[in-house]
């Protein structure tokens, strides 16, 4: 394999894998469909699971651990959730290997060894969790009940690619349980903005939040909200979904509590979780043809030190000044790799740097220890400068500022780019085919028409936004009267 990546015009989907495995996040494993997430796509998922845990804490959430597998009854108990993920369980139907006494050598499934009950392995935790508040809630006193879980979950899935859509991947899934269908309404919607900001904040991805339609709601959900972004290849891609479960769950597990008043009611219910799928609206969003490029809020370190030296008295006395850089710059808070591996040249570590994404690159020679400053490298516009030795940290602590505002304006830019109305179906298959993006479209609100729409042109009804205003006109599609537009677009 070359070491230049495919260019993005050329095969964005060659270039996307392609970048995965050669910048060191990800690989396929011996395990069909799942991946190994190497330790330096492993420390971005760490900075985002850590940012995002502050989040829900700070909206009162605690964290909790249920198990792996789920007993197949239990998964059954609420319908529309087992029949929607139904097809993408991984079963457990046996618990003992014994030797094979044809293959010597070999191991066989025990066929004594047949479970009495057998197990799904979990697609999602509503199951095994809503079994157990069961036990936990008798009382409004015990309400409400603000639970999250860092955990993997595996869905069997046939076509897969690195961090977008795996058999097992990682995520967090947060379940809770209200005294009223407002406050579980109100939980969904919030913890929906909580993951606009942080992809928008850290991530520095552009979302519409908006509300799902019947079909592409989570199965076993009343409502589900979601955030929306745009790749640059015109595709979108779900970041994140918030369900409000009405007492669906609660019904199904005989989940009651004792109101104020002495009656009997059934608890209200939500869920919500993102994935390491955001790994790859991380990749999509900003990277380019060089590599990643990364926001400096989530970059495993934000400025790497190389020094450029032919002896080790030069290596001495520009690690002297490498280590008074890396004080200055820890102290503000700023994380920094000194790269003093003898084992490449100045020129592959650059290459190794960009190819990573590290949004700086300070390089630091003998020639500029004589004029007391250094060559500073910006990742997202590959521009250079020099900067005077003593003026270094603030200039650092700026731009790193600078880059992630930037990253941010110019996916925005793009997305708002990549809006369109359109007000005939003749209309709305021209700029699904030569522009992409979001299609603003007026829809009748059918299953039908969304389903042909679907079957014509393989795009979805992304979202209704959540700021959209009423709006008289025609479906794009049906022709019958409208209320108000909805975001259509091809998917990951």
């Amino acid at each position: 394999m070359s070491k230049k990546l495919t260019s993005r015009a050329e095969d964005y989907s060659k270039w996307y894998n392609e970048l995965v495995v050669k910048a060191d996040l990800a690989e396929n494993s011996a395990v069909r469909g799942c991946m190994v997430i190497k330790p330096y796509g492993f420390a971005i998922w760490e900075k985002m699971q850590a940012e995002l845990d502050k989040m829900f804490k700070e909206t009162g959430h605690q964290n909790a651990y249920f198990p792996l597998f789920v007993p197949k009854s239990l998964f059954e108990a609420e319908e529309k959730n087992a029949e929607g993920f139904a097809k993408e369980c991984a079963v457990v139907t046996h618990y003992r290997l014994q030797n094979d006494p044809d293959k010597p050598g070999k191991l066989r499934v025990d066929p004594e060894a047949r479970l009495e009950e057998e197990l799904v392995v979990r697609p999602t935790s509503e199951a095994i969790i809503w079994n157990t508040y069961r036990n936990w809630i008798q009382s409004y006193r015990d309400l409400p009940i603000l639970i999250n879980q860092w955990a993997n979950v595996v869905r069997w899935e046939m076509r897969t690619r690195l961090f977008l859509r795996t058999a097992e991947f990682l995520w967090q899934e947060g379940h809770t349980a209200h005294a009223t269908k407002d406050e579980a309404i109100e939980e969904t919607k919030l913890m929906n903005g909580v993951y606009a900001k942080f992809v928008e904040n850290f991530m520095a991805i552009p979302v519409i939040q908006g509300v799902k339609t019947e079909s592409e709601r989570f199965a076993g959900a009343e409502d589900t909200y979601c955030i929306e972004a745009l790749m640059q290849d015109g595709k979108a891609l779900q970041a994140g979904t918030s369900h409000f479960l009405g007492q669906n769950f609660a019904r199904a597990f005989d989940v009651k509590y004792a109101t104020k008043e002495g009656k009997q009611d059934y608890v209200w219910a939500t869920s919500w979780g993102v994935s390491t799928r955001l790994m790859g609206a991380l990749i999509m969003t900003h990277s380019d043809d060089n590599g990643l490029v990364l926001p400096p809020n989530l970059a495993p370190y934000q400025v790497v030190i190389v020094p450029i030296y032919k002896n080790d008295e030069q290596f001495d006395a520009i690690s002297k000044v490498a280590e008074e850089i890396i004080s200055d710059l820890n102290d503000r808070g700023i994380s920094v790799k000194f790269d003093k591996r003898d084992t490449l040249r100045p020129g592959a570590k650059f290459a190794q740097h960009e190819l990573q994404g590290v949004p700086l690159r300070i390089a630091i020679g003998p020639k500029d220890l004589d004029n007391e400053t250094v060559e500073l490298a910006r990742r997202d516009t590959l521009s250079k400068q020099t900067v005077i030795l003593d003026r270094i940290a603030i200039v650092v602590e700026d731009l790193l500022e600078e880059i992630q505002e930037n990253l941010f304006n110019k996916a925005l830019d793009f997305r708002n780019q990549h809006i369109t109305n359109v007000e005939t179906f003749d209309e709305f298959k021209h700029v699904l085919e030569t522009k992409g993006g979001f299609l603003s479209a007026h829809w009748d609100g059918t299953n039908e028409t969304e389903e042909k729409i679907k079957e014509l042109t393989k795009a979805t009804i992304r979202c209704i936004p959540i700021d959209s205003k009423e709006e008289e006109g025609v479906c794009v599609y049906s022709g019958k009267p409208s209320k108000r537009r909805v975001l259509f677009a091809k998917a990951y």
